[in-house]
């Protein structure tokens, strides 16, 4: 600075062994500086580098910029921030209302990494192809894991079978009577919840219990299991922890089992020998264990926020941060594998914000909230989870702008955003792009969500009765100008673009595109809701569908599909209006149920209700719906949507060149 140019150079020299200390605390009053490398818990913490002869400099640790952060009390904004490396943590990071107004962020253009887990070392071959190393507190049953992290690849177990799945024997008839209706009519057994019967070619004589984990499928979700006993004359595996449903219910007898030596056939998977206390590894071509890093998970958490009624944590901020390696307990996750803690754990949480965060290779939720208020979310990237992307029960949030994708990598059952909560105003879901999901990508449940302008693709690639957007057990929510493109029906109960279940009452979707799936539109026990000016273009058959459903209103929608056009339980739409239906093989038919049975068609002509007319659609591929001039769509008043904003906005560069990292 000129003022400090224009001093005569004794004065200089005093004013560095002084008066420039007391400038530089001044500036950076309530800046507390962290650094993995260079710092020492011993320091101040005061400066981002180490003083000349080392007398002062950043802190070492996070755990110890907290505590110096509490002592300055929570009057005036804290900020505690870390300079570029990696922070291997002893235990998670826990903040409370003691922390109410702190920030903790990475310093600008640094990547700063946050990690649950340990080195993995001590590698040496293990038969002609594996590696192994050592971890003595595995065999002592002091630590236990699911998921490795190898030169920064989220690894795959080793399986049986090598791809697909097993079918077992067992089967369980009693009826889901919904879950409105009391789940199960009778309940099931102990015994029912915890075995299974195999085919005896599927398992040879030498799979060791200890370390044998199944994955037993449902309808919508999964369950984990570990192995208690295998009977091999009755063929019967007796599970060490109840599943969420019996195997063989909902009519699936599907299975794969995991962890175990014969699972290993291809380079980069991995299994954890509890027996040998050891981990083995197939490493890739060219991978030299000497130089590799692993990284096992230690915490199934890596920051904690836990507020509490009477004491909420307030106006936290977390920003720029990379958060990784988590592991999961074992036990059945439920639907939406919604047992598991998020990599960050906010309860009770007000005011508080996630900002630019990476948070990848965690084998739970990368971002659990409950009991959470005005809680904001945005330019996240979430990927490589075990479980859910982010799963928030709060009021009046926002989760905007992020990118999540490839979740669900150990639980299926995962859904990509799963929002709930309805005291005070409901989340808003908006200019997301989430994709690579195993089940639905968006999940709202309570009232007054907002689900906006998300770019949605590849959801349900491997578990049923899901969606795109999936809501219910709801009333108003609203699904506005999203595009949802390239959902595969697997079997089982389906999978769908827009899915309004149990309950979801008075709700609207309106604006929104589904591009090549074949069921745009699936509707079940919902009633009073609002389909309006939607357009979905199919390349097969087309199939809206409104099992027990009541009061529909279906207008100004369009529906091109190169196949049948099909509306089951056609007399739950109770109000249609200028809707421009196109078939170019087999027609549209309008179907009468009565529950879940077809009772016959009811006869449709071209009038006010449903025009069957071609909408001469010109373009739509990028979410720019667009119609010749002389459309009968345009004619009907029907207005051209445009979606082609949907997912993430474009981020303004900041001046300092930091930028949120993929």
């Amino acid at each position: 600075m000129a003022w400090i140019r224009a001093i005569p150079a004794a004065a200089a020299v005093l004013s560095m062994s002084c008066g420039i200390r007391i400038a530089v605390a001044a500036a950076d009053a309530g800046v507390i500086h962290v650094a993995a490398d260079k710092g020492n818990d011993a320091w101040s913490g005061a400066l981002a580098a180490p003083q000349a002869g080392t007398t002062d400099g950043p802190l070492a640790t996070v755990q110890a910029a907290v505590e110096a952060a509490r002592k300055l009390g929570t009057s005036a904004p804290r900020r505690i921030v870390l300079a570029a490396g990696d922070y291997f943590l002893g235990g998670p990071i826990s903040l409370d209302h003691r922390d109410s107004g702190l920030t903790l962020e990475a310093a600008p253009n640094s990547r700063v990494t946050l990690c649950g887990g340990r080195r993995v070392t001590g590698w040496k071959p293990d038969g002609d192809r594996f590696w192994a190393a050592d971890v003595p507190e595995v065999a002592r049953k002091k630590w236990d894991f699911r998921m490795l992290v190898v030169n920064g690849r989220l690894c795959p177990r080793a399986r049986l079978p090598g791809a697909g799945t097993f079918t077992h024997v067992t089967k369980f008839d009693v009826p889901w009577m919904s879950t409105t209706g009391g789940g199960w009519k009778r309940k099931p057994t102990a015994a029912e919840l915890t075995t299974i019967q195999y085919r005896p070619d599927d398992l040879g004589p030498s799979l060791d219990p200890a370390n044998a984990e199944l994955t037993v499928y449902h309808m919508w979700d999964e369950s984990m299991v570990g192995l208690a006993g295998i009977d091999r004359d009755s063929h019967t595996l007796t599970f060490a922890n109840p599943a969420g449903h019996p195997p063989g219910a909902f009519g699936v007898q599907k299975y794969v089992v995991q962890n175990v030596r014969e699972g290993m056939t291809s380079p980069g998977q991995w299994y954890l020998d509890r027996t040998a206390g050891k981990v083995v590894y197939w490493p890739l071509p060219g991978e030299d264990m000497h130089h590799a890093e692993v990284l096992a998970p230690a915490m199934e958490s890596i920051i904690r926020v836990n507020g509490r009624p009477d004491a909420p944590a307030r106006d936290i901020t977390l920003r720029g941060l990379t958060l990784s390696i988590t592991h999961t307990p074992l036990v059945a996750g439920g639907f939406g594998a919604g047992a598991f803690q998020g990599a960050a754990t906010l309860q009770m949480a007000e005011n508080c914000r996630l900002e630019g965060l990476t948070i990848t290779n965690v084998a739970g939720q990368g971002i659990k909230a409950y009991g959470a208020r005005k809680l904001r979310i945005e330019r996240c990237l979430i990927h490589q989870t075990g479980a859910c992307g982010a799963t928030l029960q709060a009021t009046d949030g926002l989760f905007a702008n992020n990118h999540v994708h490839h979740i669900g990598r150990i639980y299926p059952s995962a859904i990509a955003v799963w929002v709930g909560g309805d005291r005070d105003g409901g989340i808003e879901v908006s200019h997301n792009e989430i994709h690579d999901v195993p089940y639905s990508a968006v999940d709202a449940g309570g009232n007054d969500h907002r689900i906006e302008h998300n770019l949605i693709y590849h959801a349900m690639q491997e578990l049923h009765d899901g969606a795109g957007i999936y809501i219910g057990f709801c009333k108003r929510i609203v699904l506005r100008g999203n595009f949802i493109r390239d959902i595969e029906d697997t079997g089982g109960y389906g999978a769908s673009a827009y899915y309004l279940d149990e309950q979801a009452e008075d709700c609207l979707v309106e604006g929104n595109l589904a591009l090549r799936v074949a069921t745009p539109s699936h509707n079940h026990m919902a009633r009073k809701n609002t389909l309006r000016n939607n357009v979905f273009v199919c390349d097969g058959p087309a199939r809206i569908t409104l099992p027990k459903s009541s009061d529909f209103c279906f207008e100004n929608n369009v529906i091109h599909a190169k196949g049948r056009i099909t509306f089951t339980h056609a007399g739950a739409i109770t109000t249609a209006r200028h809707n421009v239906l196109f078939s170019a093989e087999g027609g549209v038919k309008m179907e009468t149920m009565k529950d879940y049975q077809t009772t016959g068609e009811l006869k449709i002509e071209s009038g006010d209700s449903w025009l069957l007319a071609d909408p001469m659609l010109t373009g739509y591929e990028k979410g720019k719906v667009t119609f010749a001039k002389d459309s009968p769509a345009l004619k009907r008043g029907i207005h051209p949507i445009d979606v082609s904003a949907a997912g993430r906005k474009a981020i303004p560069q900041p001046e300092d060149g930091s930028a949120d990292r993929e």
